[in-house]
């Protein structure tokens, strides 16, 4: 067990055994609770970022489902300093749960999307709060040149630090549908870029994207094993209010995916991913006044139900048709 003075020695990043545990996938906050000994809550911070295919460097408007501020607490909110953030952050979070570790969550836009002399002092900043004792990094693998890959290193090298990446899928013609900006060999280029640098990496990926297929799913999930991720954010693409996405679902020209198709391919998703790699997330869904549907994602209690009994029902695990 990792030991609880993290200021003086951060915990180092580990597997653990979560089927002794009588789990059947590696879930995120088992793993944090056995790397830090108790449980940690990520509290969400806004840093006042942008995106590049937001503001015009390699595209306009955003991804085509994207509202910050369904995404993310800290965008609903008028906006604070990182501490006064964090302060408000965790109190929400203590009234709903018994926890008093944090971890701070930069997490609306591309939190690396700045000069190293810009995000070095945000960083400290959460890191300084003395309720505070990981840091997770939300990013797109097209906003990470070398020096701050440097700078996330080091930050690595102090405490327990997860960098997520926006993967969503392989294919580049979903990749142009949704408006990212780049191809999937600017995912490539910054996994190739990242690993070895002491920080964990977290690839998001979308289910259920239009014009893909059962198959088309399971090769990005073959590809984020083989690119070596350390975890991965499994969800359901949702439409929210405001984005070009709700318009197109109102009209008719997007189907979004029923839950017992999500479950089934969620499951087939799980039995690929060999057992090391850590299940931070497996459906999305935002506040029910920006959300637009499906509407079964609203229920995650009950998502998690129905992703255990398929898991039963094909008496099935996470790794279970994992490549050697």
């Amino acid at each position: 067990m990792a030991s609880t003075n993290l200021r003086a020695k951060p915990p180092r990043h580990a597997t653990f055994d979560w089927r002794g545990a009588g789990l059947r996938y590696y879930a995120y906050n088992f793993h944090l609770r056995q790397q830090f000994g108790h449980r940690v809550q990520k509290v969400s911070i806004d840093a006042g970022f942008t995106c590049p295919n937001v503001d015009g460097t390699v595209a306009l408007g955003g991804c085509t489902f994207c509202d910050n501020r369904s995404f993310s607490p800290s965008r609903r909110v008028p906006k604070q300093s990182i501490a006064a953030q964090i302060d408000d952050g965790i109190a929400r979070l203590k009234r709903r749960y018994d926890c008093e570790h944090f971890m701070a969550y930069f997490q609306p836009a591309t939190n690396t999307y700045a000069p190293v002399e810009r995000l070095r002092p945000l960083y400290e900043q959460a890191l300084a709060h003395p309720e505070v004792v990981a840091l997770a990094i939300g990013t797109r693998p097209d906003a990470v040149p070398d020096d701050v890959l440097d700078l996330l290193a080091e930050f690595g090298q102090r405490t327990y630090l997860s960098v997520e990446y926006g993967l969503q899928t392989m294919h580049d013609r979903s990749l142009d549908w949704m408006n990212r900006g780049h191809h999937h060999d600017a995912f490539i280029d910054a996994m190739e870029r990242s690993h070895g640098r002491g920080f964990e990496i977290c690839a998001h990926l979308i289910l259920g994207l239009p014009g893909e297929s059962r198959e088309d799913m399971l090769a990005t999930a073959r590809e984020a094993v083989r690119l070596g991720v350390d975890s991965v954010k499994l969800h359901n693409l949702y439409a929210v209010k405001r984005t070009i996405l709700a318009e197109q679902v109102t009209r008719g020209e997007v189907q979004l995916m029923e839950r017992d198709d999500y479950i089934r391919t969620l499951v087939d998703i799980l039995e690929l991913l060999p057992p090391h790699i850590i299940v931070e997330r497996i459906s999305g869904d935002a506040p029910p006044d920006y959300f637009i549907g499906p509407s079964w994602c609203l229920d995650k209690p009950a998502v998690r139900r129905a992703l255990e009994h398929e898991l039963q029902r094909r008496d099935s695990w996470q790794g279970k048709l994992a490549a050697e």
